[in-house]
């Protein structure tokens, strides 16, 4: 191979490599920092665990069910994806969690849901409880208070995938094009 050749092939190869790395160093870091326990109750009033999960991937996206465009849109988006999986849908668990469990009760979370994918699980717990569920993630959620008395929430609007064995294994944006985010939820499926 002539002198050029290789020494080309070896800079697309170290180009290549850095571009990797700088693409896979935040999934790492953060794959390092969420843990992902939690315990909570869904919306049909039953407790609800990381270890009920386990050996099923399942999605995590944060909401509340006041929120006007952010939540009903992600929720949309992931009843299109869990529709487009066909039968592999069955093969993984999609939890809301409420970052404002002082609005939405069981009946609020039930109501709200049910105008999705009915796949979708919602989950709601104490202060302390949510509060726990958004550091396991290293989500964030504040109360924002509006002019007239009311208030809204902040809140991280990724979708969090977990591996079957609980484990941090990519996120999607409810703004991602839908073929990818499909393609996301089947390597999740697919993964052992």
């Amino acid at each position: 191979m002539p002198a050029m050749t290789v020494a080309r092939t070896s800079g697309q190869f170290w180009t290549m490599l850095i571009a990797l790395t700088v693409w896979l160093a935040p999934q790492y870091a953060l794959a390092q920092q969420i843990n992902g326990h939690f315990t909570l109750t869904t919306h049909e009033g039953r407790r609800l665990s990381d270890a009920d999960l386990k050996g099923r991937p399942y999605a995590v996206f944060f909401g509340f069910t006041h929120c006007p465009e952010v939540c009903p849109t992600a929720l949309y988006e992931l009843s299109l994806v869990l529709g487009e999986l066909g039968r592999d849908a069955d093969r993984v668990s999609v939890l809301f969690v409420t970052v404002d469990p002082a609005r939405d009760t069981q009946q609020q979370l039930a109501a709200f849901v049910g105008a999705f994918d009915p796949r979708i699980v919602a989950l709601r717990g104490t202060d302390e409880e949510t509060a726990a569920i958004a550091r396991a993630f290293k989500a964030t959620y504040r109360r924002v208070p509006q002019d007239n008395g009311d208030y809204t929430m902040d809140h991280t609007a990724l979708v969090f995938l977990m591996d079957r064995k609980g484990a941090f294994f990519d996120k999607v944006d409810y703004r991602e094009d839908h073929a990818t985010q499909v393609a996301k939820f089947r390597r999740l499926i697919a993964a052992e």
